[in-house]
C-alpha cells in the first residue's frame, strides 16, 4: 500500500485493504455505478465497503444503505462542504478516518471504495487517500468532454464513459467519443457503461480485481 502522507506530515498509512476512488461530474452516475458494483463484487467474493461523500448531506449513503444491497454498517458518510474535491486531493483527512474506521468495524476488509461528492473535469484523487481511481463521465454531459482533456479525464486510472444508452437521443456519436477518448488517454484503459442496465460492469469489477486486489 502506498504511504499515507508522506508529504504532508499526516502520518504513515497503516491500513491493510486497498483503497479507490470513483470521481466525476454530479449526475455522471457515480452512485448508480456503486450500486452496480454491489453485486458485481459480492460475485467475485470481495469482502469491501463505501464511503461516500456529499456537499452537506449524507443522501448517498442513505440511498445506498436503503438499496438492500449491501450491510447498511457497511457504508460511511463524509459531508464536504462546499468543495467536494478538497477532502479527496488537498486534505483527505475526512475520508481517511472514515476508511480506518470501517476498517476497525470489519476486519479482513479487501476494499474500500470512496465515492466524491461530484465536482468538474479538474476533480481528482490524492494518491495519499486512494491506490486506484476511475472517473465517470456521461454521454449527456456532451461528446466534447474527451476533447477538453481535464485532468478527471487524463489522470484517472480508468475512464468510465457511462449512459451509453442516452448517445441517439442526445446526438452524440458514440464511437466517436469513446474513440477520442481512447486518444486523449493514450494507453490507459476506457470503459464505455449503462449503470442503469449494467451494461460493462462486469467490465469495471474484473479490473477493479485484477488491478488492485490482483485476483486473476
Amino acid at each position: 500500500m502506498l504511504e499515507w502522507g508522506a508529504t504532508q506530515g499526516i502520518g504513515p498509512r497503516t491500513s491493510s485493504a486497498a483503497r479507490i476512488g470513483i470521481g466525476g461530474p454530479v449526475g455522471s452516475g457515480k452512485t448508480a455505478l456503486i450500486e452496480r458494483l454491489i453485486p458485481a463484487l459480492d460475485a467475485r467474493n470481495v469482502d469491501f465497503a463505501v464511503v461516500t461523500n456529499d456537499l452537506v448531506t449524507k443522501e448517498d449513503a442513505e440511498r445506498l444503505r436503503r438499496s438492500g444491497l449491501i450491510d447498511p454498517e457497511r457504508v460511511s458518510a463524509v459531508e464536504a462542504g462546499a468543495c467536494p474535491h478538497t477532502v479527496i486531493r488537498e486534505d483527505p483527512t475526512l475520508n481517511m478516518a472514515a476508511g480506518d474506521d470501517l476498517e476497525s468495524r470489519f476486519p479482513g476488509l479487501e476494499l474500500v471504495i470512496f465515492e466524491s461528492g461530484g465536482d468538474n473535469l479538474a476533480s481528482t484523487f490524492s494518491l495519499d487517500l486512494v491506490d486506484w481511481w476511475m472517473f465517470v463521465i456521461d454521454v449527456a454531459g456532451g461528446d466534447d468532454i474527451p476533447r477538453k482533456k481535464g485532468p478527471g479525464v487524463l489522470k484517472c486510472d480508468l475512464l468510465v464513459v457511462n449512459k451509453v444508452d442516452l448517445a441517439p437521443h442526445v446526438g452524440v456519436d458514440l464511437s466517436s467519443m469513446l474513440a477520442e477518448a481512447q486518444a486523449a488517454r493514450g494507453e490507459r484503459p476506457v470503459v464505455a457503461t449503462n449503470a442503469r442496465s449494467g451494461e460493462g460492469v462486469d467490465t469495471v469489477a474484473d479490473m477493479i480485481c485484477r488491478a488492485v486486489l490482483f485476483h486473476t
